[in-house]
């Protein structure tokens, strides 16, 4: 799709249009627009499923690959493989379907299996860094590789694949038997907290920021006086302050200037310095 609003497929519903848009039905399409665009020198980038980022007013220029389509699933003995298109909470009622314990932590987490292992994200004490076995990745060049969880040297929210430029295709998680109800039981009791704490029926990017050392971003920014505080069309949640949501029509720009704001008045309230974990992409506009 040429020149087509990303508004339209991120969270935050924000974010301006992508010159191409393109939906591969497999790795080997992906690797021939990689190709082509780096034979023709467009710069091209992975959106995933855009869950934990925010896409400038301006869109983003050359070739914008979302992995909808990107979306397997498989069972193999006490092994899960998905695609990296592949919905992460999907993911994890594949394996409680199957009795397959270790991934119970996810089973709330907005986003992708790629994003997923890109991030390494985590919850109630869990992280993929703990399941992940291998997993494929598109190198910049073009050219598909299997790399093992010790090539992605995890770290908190961190992996090896942000600063190498490739693309995770797909990844196989090491999962334990065990017993389905108590999975199911742990998967509800997590969305439960989730669904209680987070302010799911807005638009959001999540998680803002990263944890600081000894604290927690929502409490420092809650502490701050900050919950409901609102630039433009984008408020910091009542809900959970760490969280900001789009309540009115807001812009990406609303979004960068309200978690600027935010940085800033904690850091005057509290002394502790917050680091953003969302990703943000693009031009202004």
């Amino acid at each position: 799709r040429f020149d087509e609003p990303l508004k339209r497929y991120t969270y935050t519903k924000v974010g301006g249009p992508a010159d191409y848009l393109a939906f591969p039905r497999n790795r080997y399409e992906l690797s021939r627009i990689v190709k082509f665009a780096n034979k023709h020198n467009i710069p091209w980038m992975v959106l995933g499923n855009a869950s934990n980022l925010i896409v400038r007013d301006g869109g983003i220029r050359g070739f914008v690959i979302m992995f909808d389509k990107l979306n397997g699933i498989a069972v193999n003995g006490y092994q899960v493989e998905a695609e990296a298109g592949a919905n992460l909470i999907a993911t994890t009622k594949v394996a409680c379907f199957h009795s397959l314990t270790g991934f119970e932590f996810a089973a709330g987490i907005p986003g992708s299996i790629g994003g997923a292992v890109f991030m390494n994200a985590g919850a109630y004490g869990g992280e993929i860094a703990h399941i992940l076995q291998s997993c494929k990745v598109l190198t910049k060049d073009g050219e598909i590789e299997t790399l093992s969880a010790k090539d992605l040297a995890f770290g908190y929210r961190h992996s090896a694949i942000q600063e190498s430029g490739a693309v995770v295709l797909s990844a196989k998680f090491a999962l334990a038997p065990g017993n389905h109800q108590v999975i199911k039981q742990e998967m509800d009791r997590l969305t439960h907290l989730r669904e209680l704490k987070q302010p799911l029926e807005y638009p959001s990017c999540g998680s803002v920021f990263k944890r600081p050392v000894g604290h927690f971003a929502g409490q420092l920014i809650s502490e701050a006086g900050l919950k409901g505080y609102r630039i433009g069309g984008v408020e910091v949640s009542e809900k959970h302050a760490g969280f900001m949501i789009n309540v009115a029509d807001g812009t990406a720009k609303d979004y960068e200037d309200l978690i600027e704001s935010v940085i800033e008045k904690v850091k005057e309230y509290s002394g502790v310095t917050l680091e953003r974990e969302v990703r943000i992409l693009g031009e202004s506009k």
